[in-house]
C-alpha cells in the first residue's frame, strides 16, 4: 500500500520530518543501508545552538555569514539561528541527553565560532544521541513506519504524480512507491571521493536522482574538506572532531613545527578550508603523507574522558591520542550545495521535497560553519514536513514488480580517484576540464556508480564554471575572489550552468 507521505533516508532531517508529518497521514522512511547507517550517526563534534549565558542569535548569525564567504543567503540563516533553541529544548523534551557540567549544559567552542555555542552528547557522540531520540520518537507514532536495505534508484515526477522506484538489495527487487509528496533527505556526497569521513552510503543518490528528474541543483562545487582525517596505512578515513582543536589540540608538520599561524590569526580554529589548505601545503612542503594533532598536553586520561568514541578508534589503529599526536589528514566531508530549495523545503518540482545536506537551503554558503548541520537538520527538516502536509495530490498505484540483479560496480573506483585528483582540495581549470572529459567517458557498471559519476561529473563543470576561488572551491588559477561571482551556480538537466544572485528573497515556490 502505498503511503501518504515517502521520506528517503533516515538522517536526522528525514526523521524530524516524519515526525511532523505524522498527524496528516501514513508516512514510510526508507533507507538504503540499516536504519542506523547515515552520516548523521558518524556526526562527532555537536550541534551548534545560540543557548549559553553570553551567546546570542544575532552572533551566531554573524559568525555563519562569515563562513560562508559571501554566499549565505540571510534569510536561511536567520531561520535557522532563530529556530534553533526551540528545536533542540524541543528535542531534549522528548529525552535527548547532552553533556552537562553539573547541572548545566556544557558548551564547547569550535572553529570560526566567537563563542562556546557547541553541545555535545557522550564527548563525541552527538549525531548518534539525537539521531537515537529522533527514531525513537518516530517509531513511537503510529503512523511511522520503516524499510531498511531499500535503496532509492529513481524518482518518479510525472503527470502530477510523485515517488520513487526503491530497489531491494536482499531480494534484488525493484518496486514503485507514490506518495503525496516525497523528501529526500538522502544525505551527503563524499564516497564521490577517493578519501572521505563520510558512511559508504553517502554516494549522492538524492542529488543525482533530482538531477535526473529534472530539479535545479545548486553550488554543488562547494565541498568542504575536514582538515583532520585519521591517516594511518590501513586504516578508515575516520574524522577527528573539529572539538579536539577547540579543547586545545595543536597541528604540527612532521618536523615538529607549529604552523597554523603562517596561514591564519585564528590559528588551528580558523575556518575549514583555510586549515585543510594549510595542511595540503605543508604535506608538500615536506613530502609527507600527514600531519600531526597533539592533544598530548591536556593529560592522559582528558582524550578519553572528553572523546571516548574517537580515543577508542584511534586505539584501535595503534595511536593514543591521551600521550602522543595523531597522524591527520584531510579528507572530503560535507557538501554545501544539493538540491535547490526554498526555506521551506520545496524543490523546482512540485510534490518533491529536500531537507539536509542533500539540499541547498542557502544556509552555508560558500563554507559550513562548523556543527550547524545537524542544528540544520533539525529545523529545516521540520520544517519540510510541515510544508509537506499541506501537499494535497492524490495517491496513484504502485507499479508492477520486477527484478534488477546488478554488477559488481567496478567503475566507483576510478570515478572516486578522479574526483580526489582533479576536483578535490585545490583545483586547477586544466584539472576539471580533464576530469569533465574522463568522467563523461565512464559507463556506469552499478546503481552507485551511476549516482557517483553523475555528481561528480556536476562538481567538476560548477568548479570549471567559477573561474574565482570562494570558500571551500579554491582554484590556483585563479586564486582571488570576484564580486562578479558572489552567486549562486544553478544547473538543471540539459541547461548550461547560470549564476542566480545570492538572495535577499529565496525562489517562488511552487503551490504544492
Amino acid at each position: 500500500m502505498n503511503p501518504d507521505f515517502l521520506v528517503i533516508g533516515a538522517g536526522v532531517a528525514g526523521l524530524r520530518a516524519a515526525i511532523e508529518l505524522a498527524e496528516a497521514g501514513r508516512v514510510l522512511v526508507v533507507a538504503k543501508d540499516s536504519l542506523r547507517e547515515s552520516s548523521s550517526e558518524y556526526a562527532q563534534g555537536g550541534i551548534a545552538v545560540a543557548l549559553s549565558d553570553d551567546d546570542e542569535v544575532g552572533l551566531h548569525e554573524r559568525d555563519t555569514l562569515s563562513a560562508g564567504d559571501g554566499l549565505c543567503d540571510r534569510p536561511a540563516v536567520r531561520a535557522l539561528v532563530e529556530e534553533g533553541p526551540a528545536a533542540i529544548r524541543q528535542l531534549m523534551a522528548w529525552g535527548a541527553e547532552f553533556d552537562r557540567e553539573g547541572h548545566q549544559l556544557a558548551f564547547t567552542r569550535e572553529g570560526a565560532h566567537s563563542r562556546n555555542r557547541i553541545l555535545h552528547a557522550h564527548g563525541d557522540s552527538t549525531g548518534r544521541e539525537i539521531a537515537r531520540t529522533l527514531y525513537r520518537k518516530a517509531a513511537s507514532l503510529a503512523n511511522v513506519s520503516f524499510r531498511s536495505f531499500a535503496a532509492s534508484t529513481d524518482l518518479i515526477v510525472e503527470d502530477g504524480a510523485v515517488g520513487a522506484t526503491l530497489y531491494d538489495s536482499t531480494t534484488q527487487t525493484e518496486y514503485a512507491i507514490r506518495a503525496r509528496a516525497v523528501l529526500l533527505a538522502t544525505g551527503g556526497l563524499g564516497r564521490v571521493f577517493r578519501n572521505t569521513t563520510n558512511p559508504d552510503v553517502a554516494t549522492g543518490d538524492g542529488v543525482a536522482m533530482a538531477f535526473r528528474a529534472g530539479a535545479e541543483i545548486a553550488d554543488l562545487e562547494f565541498v568542504q574538506f575536514h582538515p583532520t582525517a585519521l591517516a594511518v596505512e590501513g586504516a578508515p578515513r575516520f574524522l577527528i572532531s573539529e572539538a579536539l582543536r577547540g579543547e586545545g589540540a595543536v597541528l604540527t608538520n612532521t618536523q615538529g613545527e607549529r604552523f597554523m599561524e603562517r596561514y591564519h590569526e585564528l590559528k588551528e580554529l580558523a575556518p575549514r578550508d583555510v586549515v585543510a589548505r594549510a595542511i595540503v601545503s605543508e604535506m608538500r612542503r615536506t613530502g609527507a603523507p600527514y600531519v600531526l594533532l597533539d592533544l598530548s598536553h591536556r593529560g592522559a586520561d582528558f582524550a578519553g574522558k572528553r572523546f571516548p568514541r574517537i580515543y577508542e578508534t584511534c586505539l584501535r589503529y595503534g595511536v593514543d591520542i591521551g600521550r602522543a599526536p595523531a597522524p591527520v589528514a584531510p579528507a572530503a566531508h560535507y557538501a554545501m550545495g544539493g538540491v535547490w530549495t526554498d526555506l521551506d523545503g520545496r524543490t523546482s518540482l512540485a510534490g518533491l521535497f529536500a531537507a539536509g545536506e542533500v539540499a541547498c537551503t542557502g544556509v552555508h554558503g560558500a563554507n559550513r560553519l562548523a556543527s550547524n548541520s545537524l542544528l540544520e537538520g533539525l529545523v529545516y527538516g521540520a520544517r519540510a514536513g510541515r510544508a509537506m502536509r499541506e501537499s494535497g495530490r492524490a495517491r496513484a498505484d504502485a507499479g508492477g514488480e520486477h527484478i534488477r540483479r546488478t554488477g559488481p560496480d567496478t567503475a566507483s573506483a576510478a570515478i572516486r580517484a578522479i574526483a580526489w585528483d582533479q576536483c578535490g582540495i585545490v583545483r586547477t581549470g586544466e584539472g576539471l576540464r580533464e576530469a569533465r572529459d574522463r568522467l563523461a567517458g565512464i559507463v556506469p557498471d552499478g546503481l552507485e556508480s551511476r549516482s557517483m559519476r553523475e555528481v561528480a561529473l556536476l562538481i567538476a563543470r560548477c568548479a570549471l564554471a567559477r573561474t574565482e576561488s570562494r570558500g571551500a572551491h579554491f582554484r590556483s588559477d585563479c586564486p582571488a575572489s570576484s564580486p562578479e561571482f558572489e552567486k549562486h551556480s544553478v544547473v538543471r538537466q540539459g541547461a548550461e550552468i547560470a549564476f542566480r544572485p545570492v538572495s535577499r528573497a529565496r525562489m517562488k515556490s511552487h503551490k504544492q
